[in-house]
This record gives structure tokens, sequence and C-alpha cells, in this order.
């Protein structure tokens, strides 16, 4: 049975992974991660996501994948055994040090995908420092990953969903060189992201002058855009990784998890992606001969944050594309929940924008995780309701446990060009 490891940012993100289907979720420490600007977990939090876990059957993964100087490890080996008092089941390095620290407290340790693992070999050496598992190189087609996977000594896991980095497996200079933040150190300001210029200086002398010396239509296009000095593109910027159509192709690789990114990105696109790759998974793996590949998971992918959908290295190489959300849907903050009753299933909301019968509301909180749901039924002082002003408590029936202080969002489409 292949694992699926979902990303929890906070508390809000973690509920939300668990309660659709995560077998493990995947947290970083504050300081020692490679996304250092989304909320991490301090080291007296992880007690309590640990037992969310236990509470859910899903294992606990933290991550400590920046480069490491003489005082992070120093900090770590302290940090290390209270990891394994709160039964966390592994740690994610990408420095060999912490191996025999994590080993040493019963601690599974898993290579990170910033150490580029894209041979059999390296998995070996990694077998005898007692690794558990490997996160193979996002560089790797499906084939190479099926070939490491049926000869690999310990565990290995694959990416399947998420951003996916100009750099091999992420290992990038460009944020520190520009604005001395780094990547590496899990400080990264992504100007991958944005849109640059391609121009360059050229000899008249160079070979190539004339559009008659060039082959091709495309070279000629090519050449005098760069020519003109305004040739704008997000070539430094791949498309979202989504492989939710190549379940069975990436099951039988005999990979022993799949990996959703995206610690940075909030609790509806992890609900989302988890929820969809869940389903996929438990369909195939139930009956392999009927498995049908659902439309639908597609849909439900596209409605939350991205860059539009890629598959990778898996099949070709990464497409550019911009910086923008391509998701199809706008989330607004619109209220937040007074009180809930369960007995009735209402939930009170204070509300600063117009709320009408038929709007699609998602709810977020850090023990409701995230949840949609289109109203159907609205009341004010026990009358029912097709329309409320902003600036009002109104009553919503909503058939999911919510809590006081949930944040409360509104979803429309979003329009084309926005």
């Amino acid at each position: 049975m292949v694992e699926l490891l979902s990303p929890a940012g906070d508390f809000t993100s973690l509920s939300a992974v668990v309660k659709n289907g995560a077998d493990a979720v995947y947290i970083g420490l504050e300081g020692v991660n490679m996304r250092i600007n989304a909320s991490n977990f301090q080291i007296n939090n992880i007690k309590q996501v640990s037992k969310i876990c236990q509470d859910y059957g899903s294992k606990l993964y933290v991550c400590t994948n920046t480069i490491l100087k003489d005082k992070d490890i120093l900090s770590l080996s302290k940090q290390i055994p209270l990891l394994a008092e709160y039964d966390v089941d592994g740690i994610i390095l990408s420095d060999i040090a912490l191996i025999e620290n994590c080993t040493d407290c019963g601690l599974e340790a898993h290579i990170s995908v910033q150490e580029n693992i894209t041979n059999t070999k390296s998995l070996r050496v990694l077998k005898k420092l007692h690794a558990k598992r490997a996160i193979l190189s996002r560089e790797l087609s499906i084939n190479e990953i099926k070939n490491i996977a049926s000869k690999s000594p310990i565990e290995t896991e694959i990416f399947i969903h998420g951003a996916m980095c100009m750099a091999i497996s992420g290992r990038c200079f460009l944020s520190y060189g520009l604005y001395g933040r780094s990547a590496n150190c899990g400080d990264c300001l992504q100007p991958c992201r944005k849109n640059w210029k391609l121009s360059f200086d050229y000899d008249k002398n160079d070979k190539v002058i004339n559009s008659s010396d060039l082959k091709t239509e495309e070279e000629s296009f090519y050449i005098s855009e760069a020519y003109d000095n305004s040739y704008r593109t997000t070539f430094f910027s791949p498309k979202d990784m989504a492989m939710i159509e190549y379940m069975p192709e990436l099951i039988d690789t005999g990979v022993d998890a799949f990996k959703i990114e995206g610690r940075a990105r909030s609790a509806d696109y992890a609900a989302a992606a988890t929820s969809v790759y869940r389903e996929a998974i438990d369909l195939y793996q139930k009956d392999k001969d009927n498995y049908q590949y659902n439309p639908d998971w597609m849909r439900r992918l596209n409605e939350v944050f991205n860059r539009g959908f890629d598959t990778g290295f898996y099949f070709n190489t990464p497409y550019e594309i911009n910086e923008n959300n391509k998701s199809k849907y706008i989330k607004k903050d619109i209220g937040k929940v007074i009180n809930y009753y369960n007995k009735v299933e209402v939930a009170e909301i204070k509300i600063w924008d117009d709320l009408r019968i038929g709007d699609e509301l998602m709810i977020q909180g850090p023990t409701t995780g995230s949840v949609r749901h289109v109203i159907d039924s609205m009341e004010i002082n026990n009358n029912k309701t097709d329309f409320v002003h902003k600036g009002q408590n109104v009553g919503v029936r909503i058939p999911y446990k919510l809590r006081k202080n949930d944040f409360v969002y509104k979803l429309t489409k979003r329009v084309e060009g926005n």
C-alpha cells in the first residue's frame, strides 16, 4: 500500500489533511526547514500535532532540511530526543549528519529531495547509514523511478502534486544573489515566478545575423524578439505538478510514498489535494482491473490555488508559465463563526459582506480544517430569508461541526484575466 503524505503549515491545514485521508503528514520545525516564511511549528507545538495525527491514524514527519552549520546541529541534537518523546515517526533531513541522531532516538531518517538522489548506489550507501527512506530527485522520469524503486534497499518517495522549482531538486542561488535571502536555508523570495525580459548583446560579425541564415521560422521569430529587447516571459517558472491522471502508472513504479507539496499553501488547497489523491489511490488499489480516472478530480484541483498543471519530468520537461493563480475561484474573507448549534446543525455567522441562498462558503479553522458548503437555508431572528446584508448575524444551516472563531470565506467564480 502506497503512503499518501500531505503538507501542513499550521493547525488548520493539519486538521484539513488528516480529515481528508492523509496516511502521513509532514510539518516544518521552525528555523530549520525549507519553508521559513510559512507558519511553521515550534518545538512546544509538536506534542499537540502528534496527538492530532494519532487520533486520525496518521504518521507524523518533521522537516529539518535546510543547510545546517555546527550551531544548528547542536541545537537539533537537543530537540530530536524531544521529537521522539512526542511520538514523531520520522525526520526529513538533507544533512546526513542527523541520521545518527535520529536512529539513536528511534526515529526514522528520511532523506530530503534536496539530496538529489538519482541512482541505486546512493540508496545502498544510505542504507549503510541506517536511513529509512529517500525522496527521489524531481528530475527523474517515470521509467527511471520504476527501475530505481525495484532495486532500492530502502523505502522510496516521490512528489505527485504541487509547485515545481526551476533548480535541480530545489537547490538555487537566485534569491540569494538578488536579495541576500537563501533558498537553501528556506528563505526563498521566488524571483523565478516573476516576468523576466530576455536580452543579449551580439557581435555583428556573428554567423547568424540575417533571417536567411536561420533554419526555421521559429528560430527567426525567437531571435527577432530577443534582439528588439522586448521579449518578456516566465521561462524560470514551471507549472505546478498534477499527476492525478497517472495514478496507475505511479503506483506501479513500486515506490512506497506519494508526496503532495504545499506547506506554504492554504488549508483548502491541502484538503482538496489530499481528498482527490486519496480517492484515486484507494480506487486503484481496491480494484485495478476496473479503475477509471474521474475527470471531477481535476476540476476539484483547479478550484484551489495553482499555476496551471504539468507532469514535471515524468514524461517530458516542465513548461514555463506566469506566476498568477490559475484557480477557478476567488476566496473572499466575509465573516467568522460566532456559535454552532449541534442539534439543529446551524452556524451563527457574523458577516461583513452580503450573502444569499446559493452562495458557496468555505469555512476554515484549526480544529475544523477546511470545509465547503452551498447555502440552502438562512435565518435572521428565526425568520427564513434568501438574502442578508453585511453587518448582520445570520444563522446558516451547515451539516459540519464548526467552531467559534472559524474563518468564513465566500467563493466566487474568477473572471477571465483576473
